[in-house]
């Protein structure tokens, strides 16, 4: 291979190699007796046509391979966390819908452990906030948590929320519920001291658990930003649970521990001609006396009857089974909206307290003739 004059030995190559063939002139060897002359340094150009990919687009499509797995990583991390928060907010959403059925229908909940004790808990007075129940206001959160969940998930927001404020938006939801359930915790260990509550204590899982899984969704400096937030939603919450429950009655320090058994009382009156008469025509009209057991005014109103009469009386015992803390009455009293004992029902017109005798008689139209 010949070597271009002026060119090193690996410029010659490439030269050679990417350059047509040049045919080679012929050339008349000169008499011996002609003096040599110096050979002349020619640079000859030859046009090159070598192409080849450049740094900058094997860098390009680099970045591109490595940016496209990296973003669909994130992308599946995030739908799975979003789906995790779905699939938690159904159990709690199933939950929440059977705790509120048996709460409207007055039904007793089925307790897999602690026996009946955690019916007692269900049916108390902390069972509702403001009249209305809790197992209802927990419907919500939790379906609200996992439609938005769901949402997020397939990127379809309603009303143009974007992602990164529907996150927001469940960090706060989660956020109150979490302080729900640390109330409803410390109201449990001082309320109902002894008693276990399967129910409430999964209810308090699932909503620590949503709370986690938002603040991990959501991130570290975003929460940081929005923090002082979160304590006022927690702070709201809290506030609420207490005014609703400083309405109740106050009891004493031991009243986790009342276990009253049924017992019936003797009524020891003799029962007039009109008592007799009254009692028989009340009955007549389906009219209902609603008492407890341990009543004293329901005892006296009785007494007023006599013993004959006050057997012929439709009496209603709203605590046939005994009371004890958390106790509440029977389904028929609890659809009657009573007041107070004994409390009368009398074509559809509704006495709380003792009645006098003829009063009654008054209202439900009973004329005596003796």
């Amino acid at each position: 291979m010949a070597t271009f004059t002026g060119l090193s030995a690996s410029q010659s190559q490439l030269l050679y190699l990417c350059s047509p063939p040049i045919s080679s002139p012929a050339f008349i060897s000169p008499p011996l007796h002609f003096k040599k002359q110096a050979p002349v340094r020619r640079l000859l150009v030859v046009p090159l046509k070598c192409s080849s990919t450049g740094p900058s687009q094997d860098a390009d499509s680099e970045t591109e391979t490595i940016s496209a797995p990296s973003s669909s990583v994130s992308l599946a991390s995030s739908n799975s966390t979003y789906n995790w928060r779905a699939g938690i907010g159904a159990v709690g959403l199933l939950e929440t819908a059977y705790l509120t059925y048996l709460k409207l229908s007055g039904s007793d909940a089925f307790c897999p452990l602690g026996g009946g004790s955690c019916g007692d808990v269900l049916n108390s007075d902390y069972a509702l906030i403001f009249g209305v129940p809790l197992p209802l206001l927990g419907l919500f959160a939790y379906g609200f948590v996992t439609t938005l969940s769901l949402q997020l998930s397939r990127k379809n927001l309603p009303l143009g929320i974007s992602e990164r404020d529907g996150r927001l938006l469940l960090l706060g939801s989660t956020t109150s519920m979490a302080a729900a359930s640390a109330y409803f915790l410390y109201i449990l260990s001082t309320k109902f001291a002894g008693t276990s509550c399967s129910y409430c204590l999964m209810s308090a899982l699932l909503s620590f658990s949503l709370f986690f899984i938002s603040l991990k969704d959501v991130g570290l400096q975003e929460v940081q930003k929005v923090v002082g937030l979160q304590v006022c939603v927690a702070s709201l919450v809290v506030a609420t649970l207490s005014t609703s429950y400083s309405n109740l009655p106050s009891a004493p320090s031991s009243a986790a521990n009342i276990n009253l058994p049924y017992f019936t009382t003797e009524i020891t009156t003799e029962s007039s001609p009109f008592a007799i008469s009254l009692a028989r025509h009340l009955h007549s009209i389906g009219a209902k006396m609603y008492g407890a057991f341990w009543c004293s005014h329901c005892q006296e109103q009785k007494q007023m009857f006599g013993r004959e009469a006050a057997k012929l009386l439709d009496y209603v015992e709203c605590f046939p089974d005994g009371y004890k803390t958390g106790t509440t009455m029977i389904k028929v009293c609890a659809d009657a909206n009573l007041e107070g004992f004994p409390t009368w029902v009398i074509n559809g017109q509704v006495l709380s307290g003792e009645m006098e005798l003829e009063k009654l008689a008054e209202v439900s139209g009973f004329g005596f003739k003796g």
